[in-house]
């Protein structure tokens, strides 16, 4: 006779097996890698330290010429 398996327990596990590999699925078709997120922020940082350097700066005005 073959071993008595508890039906439950099987169940259970095919439902995790299932939902760990469709999280790896969505991982891959989703998600970023921890370096290129890193790698966005620096570039963002980078040209927005670039823009707030080139800004020109508004004069002040003279409120007694109007």
């Amino acid at each position: 006779m073959g071993d008595v398996v508890n039906l439950n327990k099987f169940r259970k596990q095919q439902e995790r097996d299932r939902s760990a590999k469709q999280a790896e699925e969505n991982r891959i078709r989703h998600g970023r890698t921890g370096s290129q997120k890193r790698k966005d922020r620096l570039e963002r940082s980078r040209l927005e330290k670039k823009i707030e350097q080139s800004k020109l700066e508004k004069a002040p005005t003279d409120p007694s010429k109007d």
